[in-house]
């Protein structure tokens, strides 16, 4: 199954955009959004309009 690293930044609490990148094993690029949406959401307290998806690319083997 292949790796995606999702990257993007979401609205914190103190009034700034912070940045975040997130690996996970999908079997496509939308799973591996959806994955990240729900994992920052559900770990900060974040509404899924407050979190910006800059990219979803396929991670090196290596």
């Amino acid at each position: 199954m292949p790796t995606f690293t999702v990257t993007g930044a979401f609205y914190a609490r103190r009034g700034y955009w912070q940045p975040f990148s997130k690996r996970h094993e999908a079997d496509s690029p939308a799973t591996a959004r959806e994955w990240a949406l729900s994992e920052i959401g559900g770990c900060h307290h974040v509404k899924r309009h407050e979190i910006r998806i800059d990219a979803v690319t396929e991670a090196s083997a290596a």
